[in-house]
């Protein structure tokens, strides 16, 4: 690793709103938050001010990533919140796979009004998965060991993208179709991905905050099981929505308007009240 590319650059951004109320979107992991953009303006334009963070150990090389656990992405989004929430009347929050799931921890360590969930992965075990995906137990029990956590596994095609203009723009640039995000995914953060959801299962009847699950039925990585696996471990009021017409990046796929129409009507629901703070990660 050379000096020059372990640097990591920071590509949060905000977009400034006009109704008073905040929103955080947590890209994925080995994500940017670039890969949010899409979502953050539509839901701008419905009067929202929105926050994306990066998540600590992105926004550099595979080596950066790797120096992180999935307790350090969740406390840089706890330390973004605590910046950002004096500016808003209150915060709703919401994330891409990995993003989600971080994004329940924030709510159940904060105030938080609304989370939305898009995609939520406890296992690869969409209909594009290698066998290895759906093996979670087996590589919890080798992936984070030394020289083996450095592996690195490339995401197949089509990339969880239906549509067809944005897949061709995908493979035709991976390193550089989101600016910060990494085209292959170390086993070392795969393995902190498991113990992140098994984290949220292990405490989901904590949290209480209103909840929205969008999930595709047709998740080339994450089967709709997970949605309803997630919905089963929380303990507060909970939305599963699927979709008809989008792979596992719903929020960028063909149905891109459609998910943030729903995200802004959820989190602007009159009967929605932020729920108190308990502490971010346990153990």
């Amino acid at each position: 690793m050379t000096k020059a590319n372990a640097i990591i650059t920071d590509h949060s951004f905000r977009l400034k709103g006009s109704n008073g109320r905040g929103v955080m979107l947590i890209h994925g992991l080995s994500g940017a938050p670039g890969e949010m953009k899409f979502l953050a303006k539509r839901l701008n334009r419905q009067g929202f001010d929105v926050l994306v963070p990066q998540l600590a150990g992105h926004g550099g090389d595979i080596g950066a990533l790797l120096k992180t656990t999935w307790k350090d992405w969740a406390r840089s989004l706890l330390k973004a919140y605590d910046g950002y929430v004096a500016e808003v009347s209150d915060i709703s929050v919401g994330g891409i796979c990995v993003g989600g799931a971080l994004s329940l921890l924030v709510a159940e360590a904060r105030p938080v009004r609304a989370v939305a969930v898009y995609s939520m992965t406890f296992e690869y075990d969409g209909w594009n998965m290698p066998n290895w995906g759906a093996a979670a137990p087996l590589i919890q029990l080798f992936a984070n060991l030394p020289v083996i956590r450095t592996l690195k596994i490339e995401e197949p095609y089509p990339f969880g993208l239906k549509d067809e203009r944005l897949r061709t723009r995908a493979v035709a640039a991976p390193e550089g179709f989101i600016e910060g995000a990494l085209d292959h995914l170390p086993l070392g953060s795969l393995y902190q991905m498991y113990r992140l959801g098994r984290h949220v299962e292990k405490i989901g009847t904590k949290i209480k905050t209103p909840t929205l699950i969008v999930h595709a039925r047709e998740d080339d990585m994450s089967d709709p099981r997970n949605a309803f696996r997630l919905e089963r471990a929380l303990g507060g009021p909970v939305t599963v929505q699927m979709l008809d017409d989008s792979y596992h990046m719903v929020h960028v796929d063909r149905e891109r308007d459609l998910v943030a129409k729903l995200t802004g009507e959820f989190f602007n629901a009159p009967s929605l009240n932020p729920v108190l703070s308990r502490d971010l990660v346990h153990g």
